[in-house]
């Protein structure tokens, strides 16, 4: 086909979807590479290879990708001088039938960066500066200007940031923007944000904890229904699949916050309560006999197979079994590299590796199972449907795995994800990623049948952009790189709420923002800032250290009480790629340092420490610069 080749009334669509009626017209997005002119405005290539030539006219407007808190850059009068060959952007406008041919008129278009070959978000300084704009934005929204009290912290939060009547303060919640803050202040060192963090860590031990002196354990309450001065201890989980039991993945992301801070400040206290959740988990959620961990606890036995639990007894899920390694176990591992938190990170990740793919009958993985690890294709909503941010986030984590401890079954099955994802989550016209689709395409349609919708959710982008980002770092491979681009100017050009500031929970297929019901809000059940700042967080890391050879900056806190050793290797990296090149403590330069271990030896001190590092990265054998 060639660039003036344009789908015909009758024929496929350029989307692959259904043909074109000829009879009515309609908007959409294309995103791709400038091919080169052609009378009337330029053609383009998808990057799955499809063409699109694209009429320009007076009408077309255009603009620059802009990061949070940056102005709009409109870039009409230069069509010229960016409209060159091989340069990746966005077309918003509308198909319309004519004859025999369907043209395409442009109204809009984004342009990813200045360069040919230049992608914004790829400037050194592009992700700390969105979570530093994350970050205000939620600490406007909970707390205004004044003083953090977390008694005035709302789960639910509108599209402006503005609190709804809603009194219940979910655990997670909580949890996940404390994960946020202590991120924010890792990359800033805006002591703001760490305040918020240490304050909701504090909160959360004070209000949501209960520890069982009996059984020698830390359980989380689901949240509290703030009731004036009084509060309602929530004891189970009031949300959907989960109501009136424990579920093992409210349990874990209530240590996601914590971990994060304790990364930061050293307070012994957190890993205290870590300790006795884990030792929670041992006991009552893990399966010792067949490996894995069950989905949910019933609240008066702790027992994972009381019929109480009815559809949830004997269960396990992604979440019971590879959650732990995002929201807490690798930064806990990272924080004190304790050889039995690297151990259960095997052990996930084996269990994972077995029992989770399903060669033969899906590309997707298996997500639910019985106790035996049979496959529960009839499990509530989910039946025998996939989570693509699930596929993704397995990818992204067992490559983090194996980064650090190198396992070829890892690569394996990391590799196999990523290579299959594309072709069945993705949107080859548009950009961006799905959110819930049928696991066994069904003959006859293009793609994987959607579940409720095609609209795509700001998770499962940054689970892509991670994916892609981390496996390009360590293979070098440009193919991933190009896919982690794709993903990241998707997530980049239309989930970034310039008006209001945040992201939003969902965009319509051609990323027009989806303002309806929950969705619309900034803070929900499943919304607090952890899913952007973590994008952020590792998107400078990867970016930066494996991909592009820039240096970074971190910032640490740690108390008198902290460890006197501060360990600040930012994720799980490959040996000696990267080396901690300077250190300063409360300004002042600091020489007692392992460069290679990543680990700061710190001094006595009666008052917290600031400490601020610089990790370089070491060039490799092969270029990752690609």
């Amino acid at each position: 086909m060639t660039d003036t080749d344009l789908t015909r009334p009758g024929s496929a669509a350029p989307d692959g979807s259904e043909p074109v009626n000829a009879q009515f017209t309609r908007s959409d997005t294309v995103a791709g590479y400038v091919t080169g002119s052609v009378p009337g405005g330029f053609g383009m290539r998808t990057g799955d290879g499809r063409r699109f030539e694209v009429e320009v006219n007076g009408s077309t407007s255009a603009e620059m990708l802009r990061n949070l808190g940056q102005p709009y850059l409109d870039a009409s009068g230069h069509l010229g001088d960016l409209l060159v060959p091989g340069r990746f952007l966005y077309v918003h406008g509308v198909f319309y039938p004519s004859g025999d041919r369907t043209r395409f008129e442009a109204k809009r278009l984004v342009f990813v960066g200045r360069g040919p070959a230049e992608y914004a978000f790829e400037n050194p300084l592009w992700w700390v500066h969105q979570i530093d704009q994350l970050a205000s934005f939620y600490r406007r929204a909970q707390f205004g200007s004044g003083p953090v009290d977390f008694r005035d912290y709302r789960t639910v939060l509108r599209l402006s940031g503005d609190k709804s009547d809603s009194h219940v303060q979910e655990t997670d919640t909580i949890s996940r923007l404390v994960y946020g803050m202590a991120s924010a202040y890792m990359l800033t060192g805006n002591e703001d944000y760490l305040d918020v963090a240490e304050r909701g860590t504090e909160y959360l031990r004070s209000h949501m904890r209960f520890v069982d002196r009996d059984e020698d354990t830390v359980f989380w309450y689901h949240g509290i229904e703030v009731q004036g001065d009084s509060e309602k201890k929530l004891f189970t989980s009031e949300f959907g699949d989960d109501y009136d039991a424990i579920p093992m993945y409210e349990q874990i992301y209530a240590l996601a916050g914590p971990v994060q801070t304790y990364r930061v400040t050293g307070d012994p206290r957190i890993t205290a309560d870590t300790d006795a959740t884990l030792r929670l988990f041992e006991r009552f959620f893990r399966d010792h006999d067949k490996g894995g961990y069950y989905s949910h606890v019933d609240p008066i036995f702790l027992d994972p197979h009381h019929e109480s639990l009815g559809v949830n007894a004997s269960r396990k899920n992604w979440n019971s079994v590879g959650d732990h390694a995002p929201a807490y176990l690798v930064n806990l591992f990272l924080a004190t590299g304790e050889e039995r938190h690297a151990e259960m990170l095997k052990r996930t990740f084996d269990t994972i590796t077995e029992h989770f793919p399903d060669y033969g009958h899906s590309p997707f993985v298996q997500e639910r199972f019985h106790d035996d690890w049979s496959p529960d294709r009839a499990h509530g909503w989910q039946q025998d449907r996939a989570v693509v941010g699930h596929n993704l986030k397995i990818a992204w984590n067992l490559t983090r795995m194996d980064l650090q401890r190198p396992d070829p079954a890892y690569t394996r099955l990391a590799r196999h994800i990523a290579d299959l994802m594309p072709g069945v989550g993705a949107d080859p016209q548009r950009g961006g990623w799905y959110d819930v689709v049928e696991r066994v395409a069904e003959p006859g349609l293009p793609t994987h049948r959607f579940t409720w919708h095609d609209r795509k959710a700001w998770w499962q982008q940054e689970q892509a952009i991670l994916a892609y980002l981390v496996i390009a770092g360590q293979s070098g491979d440009p193919e991933y790189l190009r896919q982690a681009r794709e993903a990241a100017a998707f997530y980049n050009a239309f989930f970034l709420d310039h008006d209001e500031g945040g992201v939003y929970f969902n965009v319509l297929a051609e990323g027009l923002p989806y303002l309806v019901g929950t969705e619309r809000f900034k803070g929900s059940h499943s919304m607090s800032m952890y899913h952007s700042a973590e994008l952020c967080f590792l998107a400078a890391v990867y970016g930066n250290l494996l991909i592009h050879g820039k240096p970074m900056t971190l910032w640490f806190r740690p108390r008198p009480d902290a460890p006197r050793l501060l360990r600040v290797q930012p994720d799980m990296l490959p040996a000696g790629a990267v080396r901690l090149t300077g250190v300063e403590i409360d300004g002042a330069a600091h020489d007692d340092f392992d460069p290679d271990a990543m680990t700061v030896a710190l001094p006595e001190s009666a008052e917290s420490l600031t400490v601020r590092v610089r990790l370089t990265p070491v060039p490799a054998d092969h270029d990752r610069r690609t």
